[in-house]
């Protein structure tokens, strides 16, 4: 497989930058298929990174409220928000992002830019998504007489489609989109939170501070591989900034943050939920997947950057997800 960096030695080199696509044109592709090309353009299976940590805040509320578990309306809700919210961040990334996608060698061929997904498509995905999740918020109004998610929504997706501007003026724009995924744990307690207001609790603020710092740390080895092209069409990001030697040690340092984060969420339960050996193992099996991701990863050698992005964050969701809410299930209230 050819080396990332080798398009860095192209684009240093005299040689015009082709900007020229393959068109295809959007009524040839089945509708079928075209959703099929939508589910990958946005990376549909990554909404398993986030979603362990929202389903965690969600048993742990209904727990800590004194049910033994969520019914499956709350499922529904909370399922549904998160997956509506992602499809909406990611669409509108794509749809804003095209002019730069297309004179990046790596996102050249997305099918946003191909034209295999016409910007009308991508509009009319976009304004269903964000309706459906308004519709999912609503729900917990009607369901549980909790008007705050629905009061919240657009705020929220306001925020979460802001990140994708914020390449374009600050290098910090990764702990931007670690706050986006950070807000999955944060709107599941909400949703679940008496009507009278909700009202955030050490436990869940340090798993939020988790979601944020996991994220930051990831999509900061994931910014690595578009350094030269970030320098070159002014776009931001900490390593086109300050190099890939220095981009990697704030990520490594993000997911000590992660790990220090998942601790005082165990421990801060110690007031109220005990948790037992399950979590703790489930903190060591994520420590052990993080250390894992940074070691395939060198500031000189980005090879193995999708491994480490996309299936060993899959994994620590899973993981932290299923040892997370066995944890809280067996615990005592």
């Amino acid at each position: 497989m050819e080396h990332p960096l080798a398009w860095s030695r192209c684009l240093m080199s005299p040689m015009p930058i082709d900007t020229t696509v393959s068109a295809v044109q959007p009524s040839a592709v089945p509708a079928m298929s075209r959703f099929r090309t939508f589910l990958d353009l946005i990376k549909f299976s990554h909404s398993i990174f986030a979603m362990p940590f929202a389903l965690v805040a969600m048993f742990l509320a209904v727990r800590e409220s004194g049910h033994d578990l969520p019914g499956i309306r709350a499922i529904i809700l909370i399922v549904g928000a998160m997956v509506s919210a992602r499809t909406f961040a990611m669409t509108f990334n794509r749809i804003v992002d095209r002019k730069f996608d297309i004179l990046n060698p790596r996102t050249r061929n997305r099918p946003s830019v191909t034209g295999t997904l016409s910007v009308r498509w991508m509009m009319a995905a976009l304004a269903i998504s964000g309706a459906l999740f308004v519709l999912f918020t609503l729900g917990f109004w009607a369901a549980y007489g909790n008007p705050w998610p629905a009061a919240l929504a657009i705020p929220v997706l306001g925020f979460i489609a802001f990140y994708s501007y914020t390449k374009r003026f600050t290098w910090l724009c990764h702990f931007v989109i670690g706050a986006s995924l950070g807000l999955a744990p944060i709107s599941a307690w909400i949703a679940l939170s008496p009507p009278r207001g909700p009202v955030l609790t050490v436990q869940i603020i340090w798993l939020a501070v988790a979601v944020m710092t996991w994220t930051a740390g990831f999509d900061l080895i994931y910014a690595m591989q578009d350094i030269e092209v970030d320098r070159r069409d002014k776009l931001y990001s900490l390593p086109a900034r300050f190099g890939s030697r220095l981009g990697l040690i704030v990520s490594r340092l993000c997911h000590a943050c992660t790990l220090f984060a998942l601790a005082a969420f165990g421990l801060a339960l110690g007031g109220g939920l005990q948790l037992g050996i399950t979590y703790w193992i489930g903190w060591v099996a994520v420590a052990a997947l993080l250390i894992t991701e940074q070691s395939l990863v060198k500031a000189d050698d980005l090879s193995r950057v999708n491994i480490a992005f996309m299936t060993i964050n899959g994994i620590v969701g899973l993981v932290f997800g299923i040892l997370g809410i066995t944890a809280i299930l067996l615990a005592h209230v």
